[in-house]
């Protein structure tokens, strides 16, 4: 692995161990040219799951998009880096558990709301808003409506 300070390929690993309930492994490394120290994270790449986007076309999933669209609701919201990576990989688990080669963008959609509800009302509102094509004030005030109902 490349080093990300001074650029040597020369890295080593000085210790490893199992991350987010071993689905991740952490990687401790160290440059051999300038001795600076730093982690990396091991997770399976699974290929091959196509999205199937609403216009029927596909696009191979990207778990960048997914973590790109979460932080994107959940932006200037008091919530951790940490739980965000927490979050796309509960999804990503739900995901990938069906062993399926195809996954409608709908159902990916479907489980980022199920998780916002739960993390952060206004996240959750930006995120439905964009996820549903709200295209009107009452269309929020529903949502709001709902959302106290169900407390």
């Amino acid at each position: 692995m490349k080093c990300p300070f001074c650029e040597n390929l020369d890295t080593g690993v000085v210790d490893s161990r199992d991350a987010l309930y071993g689905k991740v492994v952490r990687r401790r490394r160290e440059c051999s040219s300038c001795k600076i120290r730093f982690t990396t994270y091991e997770r399976p790449e699974l290929l091959n799951i196509q999205v199937v986007k609403r216009d029927t076309s596909k696009e191979s999933y990207k778990r960048e998009k997914l973590e790109e669209g979460i932080k994107k609701a959940l932006e200037k919201r008091p919530v951790s880096d940490k739980k965000v990576e927490e979050l796309v990989d509960s999804i990503e688990s739900r995901i990938f558990s069906k062993n399926k080669t195809e996954v409608k963008s709908k159902e990916i959609g479907g489980l980022v709301v199920e998780y916002l509800k739960e993390i952060d009302e206004v996240a959750y509102l930006r995120f439905i808003s964009v996820y549903r094509s709200f295209g009107s004030l009452a269309s929020f005030d529903k949502e709001i409506k709902r959302l106290k109902k169900n407390k």
